[in-house]
């Protein structure tokens, strides 16, 4: 049974960084696409970034690129979300998920296990 634990989120103010982790445990963690989704209050979780298993492609959602960048330790079996530039939209439930397959993973419904959650909130 995999297992993803997130890490690092926190209040910060707009225009400061954060760093979020998430450890895996349960699955041969490098053969898989991993990902980072967000909902903030009253809206659906969506997109933000997605790495692929060997780590040489990543893609990012349009509100993010260039601010937030996603990695992966396969050592360690965990991947991270270095988040810059914060802006007070940022502010959401923060999840990892592990996708079914080795390529990059926007979708949803390609991830079948996520973790539970770390809140960031961006103070303006």
């Amino acid at each position: 049974q995999v297992q993803l634990v997130e890490s690092g989120g926190g209040l910060v103010q707009a225009g400061g960084s954060l760093r979020l982790s998430c450890a895996a445990s349960g699955r041969t963690y490098r053969d898989y696409a991993m990902g980072w989704f967000r909902q903030a209050p009253g809206k659906e979780r969506e997109f933000v970034a997605t790495i692929s298993a060997s780590g040489g492609s990543t893609r990012y959602a349009d509100s993010v690129k260039g601010r937030f960048t996603i990695s992966r330790d396969s050592a360690k079996n965990t991947i991270y979300l270095q988040m810059n530039s914060l802006k007070p939209e940022d502010t959401a439930i923060y999840f990892c998920a592990s996708a079914l397959r080795y390529t990059i993973a926007t979708i949803m419904s390609l991830y079948d296990a996520w973790g539970q959650g770390t809140q960031v909130t961006v103070s303006s």
